[in-house]
């Protein structure tokens, strides 16, 4: 297919931190180096130091956003919708359901839209009432009125065909890149930035917001009174009162390191030699954080919200969400566990992005060729 892909609602590619962001950060790479298709990631301007550059065959471009969680989503996709009537693009790939309030205006301004829906983010703690009654409209009116939706969970598609009759939608899983081994010396720095010893601490990733359940898992550490460091990698976006509350949870707990956000070789570093990776998450889309974690052959502890359940690890892995004494439990055993690594061979045959980018390939086609639901 030759036509223009432009992509939006996402913060922007490469190394920004997000589902969303790391999902297009592989997508579309994929897509350029399978298909040859000429690509256009539109970033969020606070979140990059670019106007127009690519990456990996993929270009990318910046259209400016305030830094405001209440306002960024929209504004900036609005902002980027008409920047593609300029750009030649045929489709226009959306992301999210808060950029999906957009989609009725991309379709009158003639493109051809698909829409992924990553999880229902009215569910996060850190919306108010206004907030979710808005993102529930970019769900409505992108479910509804895109030629084309994909899904990341069985779980979500669930959601579209109760709620607004859509039977259509593409289930196309998250994907994981196997990681490629890193020199030693690369390992021993980062180890030692953070005092740490392969193989003797915990480690959770993401975002320092409500739903991650990283108040739960400090909590629980604490508790458990255990010898073995706690590292979380992450931050915030926009630093709230939880996000000051959890970093000062943090400091009053002996063993918890918080790295901030860290990317490439020392990320890597940091996760491939973890003892044990830890997801207390409340609320999750498809988890690419577990993903790259069983990437490693890590075992795991995870939340039992239906995201986490869907990927059908076995039942021990899980604890019930908010469960802070079952999660203290679970680290004081992983703590005593001899096991290091954990064979998931099977199950990430599921999430392999070749397949991923063809899958998407082929919904580009329908998108050309049939129309929405209406």
């Amino acid at each position: 297919m030759t036509d223009k892909i432009t992509v939006i609602g996402t913060r922007g590619i490469p190394n920004v931190l997000g589902g969303v962001e790391t999902h297009c950060q592989h997508l579309y790479p994929e897509i350029h180096r399978q298909f040859g298709s000429e690509v256009c990631v539109i970033a969020r301007s606070p979140y990059v130091d670019y106007k127009k550059s690519s990456y990996k065959g993929v270009n990318t471009k910046s259209v400016w956003a305030p830094k405001k969680k209440s306002l960024e989503a929209i504004i900036h996709s609005t902002l980027a919708s008409f920047s593609t009537l300029f750009d030649k693009s045929k489709i226009v790939h959306v992301h999210a359901i808060g950029p999906g309030l957009v989609v009725p205006l991309l379709r009158l301004l003639g493109k051809k839209v698909v829409f992924t829906h990553h999880g229902p983010d009215y569910d996060r703690q850190k919306w108010g009432g206004f907030a979710k009654r808005i993102l529930q409209l970019g769900e409505k009116l992108a479910a509804t009125y895109a030629n084309e939706v994909i899904v990341i969970s069985e779980v979500i598609n669930d959601i579209i065909k109760d709620k607004y009759n859509r039977h259509d939608a593409h289930l196309i899983y998250n994907g994981v890149e196997l990681p490629t081994p890193l020199a030693q010396d690369k390992i021993d720095s980062t180890l030692s930035e953070f005092s740490l010893t392969s193989g003797h601490y915990f480690v959770a990733v993401g975002r320092f917001v409500e739903e991650k359940g990283f108040h739960d898992l400090i909590e629980a550490y604490q508790q458990a009174n255990i010898d073995m460091p706690l590292v979380i990698m992450g931050d915030t976006d926009h630093p709230t009162s939880y996000s000051y509350k959890l970093k000062e949870q943090a400091r009053k707990v002996d063993g918890v390191i918080l790295t901030g956000f860290l990317k490439g070789e020392q990320l890597q570093a940091i996760f491939s030699q973890a003892k044990t990776f830890v997801m207390p998450s409340y609320h999750e889309g498809l988890p690419i954080a577990l993903l790259e974690a069983m990437s490693y052959s890590l075992p795991a502890i995870v939340s039992d919200i239906p995201a986490n359940l869907e990927v059908k690890l076995k039942p021990e892995t899980y604890f019930p969400v908010g469960n802070i004494n079952k999660l203290r439990e679970q680290l004081i055993q992983h703590t005593n566990s001899s096991h290091s690594q954990v064979s998931y061979a099977s199950y990430l045959e599921h999430y392999d992005w070749g397949k991923i980018a063809a899958q998407t390939m082929g919904v580009y086609q329908n998108a050309l060729t049939k129309e929405a639901i209406k």
